[in-house]
């Protein structure tokens, strides 16, 4: 991708890896924080100049911070037709996506940049053998780059967040009524949006509770699963559902510190169920492929917990916390595959044994997920 655009932007949640991906691939390049103060006035105070130091590019960290530099960046990038002149980096997608549809488009490639996937910590002979561990540690990389107690990384995470991150997204007055918004989508998680019934919870109206999943969905906090429609049955479910993009600080949010208050705990299914999704997005995300990721449900109760489309076919998932296997589980992929020829089933589960269940229905292990 670096050798296609004129920019290159690099964007994800705050801790991902950002900064320290582009000293590694960029080390040529001078390195400037747009949220260090000094540097800010600086480049505020004459943003054509400040571009004009840098002749061969540089790498702008937190560039939403200044988004009139969009505007200059695009004279820049057409004076020269060199490649990756400049490499822009931010923990807001939604400042940065305004801003360079408008003033970059064509100019500039896009890499988006999550947590650390199980796959890339397998990799790296960090993984736990132990699911459990697993979805409680996350995919922040500085906690496993420095061993780091997850909750209470967390705690600092989701401060820093708030008080930065939020405020320079919307005008939110009433801190303590977004934090518990951001609460109660940790206890929505796997489920469906009820905008209403959330708004009626805090006290706000349902354009507030709009604004505030816009909020987090830009800052890389969470994502919406969408359902995924055909002609099969006209009362499909059309509500998106919830799902948080790091286990850790989903489990943080619930209170759960520990493996034993994690596997007892009343969302444990759903829990799982969010680490097989995002894990299988975070690994779709590394091919290059953002989207073909859906879940299905109808108002009689048939439901697939994920649907991935690839190369024209769509493979239906079943997720399922528990190491057991049972016949209740298969009733969606065979519901699926009755209305779908020749349609293939997978069932992902918390146990070890892998095996075809029955004819084009098979099983897989937590631990695959990051072949899927």
């Amino acid at each position: 991708m670096s050798g296609q655009f004129r920019a290159l932007s690099i964007i994800g949640p705050r801790q991902s890896g950002k900064t320290t991906l582009c000293k590694l691939l960029f080390n040529d390049k001078p390195y400037l924080s747009l949220e260090n103060p000094n540097t800010q006035a600086r480049a505020m105070e004459d943003i054509e100049s400040f571009l004009k130091q840098f002749p061969e590019g540089a790498i702008l960290d937190e560039v939403q911070r200044i988004p009139d530099i969009f505007r200059y960046l695009q004279g820049v990038l057409d004076s020269k037709t060199q490649r990756c002149q400049f490499i822009l980096t931010g923990s807001n997608n939604f400042l940065l996506q305004e801003q360079i549809s408008q003033s970059l488009a064509g100019r500039i490639g896009y890499l988006q940049l999550l947590p650390l996937s199980y796959g890339e910590l397998q990799n790296a002979n960090l993984a736990f053998d132990n699911v459990n561990k697993q979805i409680l540690a996350g995919g922040y990389p500085e906690i496993w780059d420095q061993n780091l107690i997850p909750s209470k990384w967390m705690a600092s995470y989701v401060q820093t967040y708030v008080q930065r991150d939020v405020r320079l997204l919307r005008n939110i007055t009433n801190l303590g009524d977004f934090n518990r918004f951001i609460s109660i989508c940790a206890n929505r998680s796997g489920q469906l949006i009820n905008r209403e019934e959330m708004a009626r919870t805090i006290g706000v109206d349902t354009k507030t509770i709009q604004a505030w999943l816009s909020v987090l969905e830009s800052s890389y906090i969470i994502y919406l699963l969408q359902p995924w429609y055909n002609n099969l049955n006209k009362r499909i479910i059309k509500t998106p559902k919830l799902y948080f993009y790091d286990t850790g600080l989903l489990c943080y949010l619930l209170g759960i510190t520990s493996q034993s208050s994690l596997e007892s705990h009343s969302m444990y299914g759903n829990i799982f169920e969010n680490w097989v999704i995002t894990e299988i997005k975070k690994n779709r995300f590394n091919q290059g492929i953002n989207e073909g990721l859906y879940f299905f449900r109808d108002s009689t109760g048939n439901e697939i917990d994920l649907l991935m489309e690839n190369e024209g076919r769509t493979m239906a998932v079943e997720i399922k916390s528990s190491k057991k296997i049972n016949s209740g589980m298969l009733n969606g992929l065979r519901y699926w595959k009755k209305n779908n020829s020749g349609a293939q089933g997978l069932l992902i589960y918390g146990g070890e044994k892998e095996d075809e269940l029955e004819a084009g229905i098979h099983t897989v292990n937590w631990k695959k997920v990051s072949d899927i």
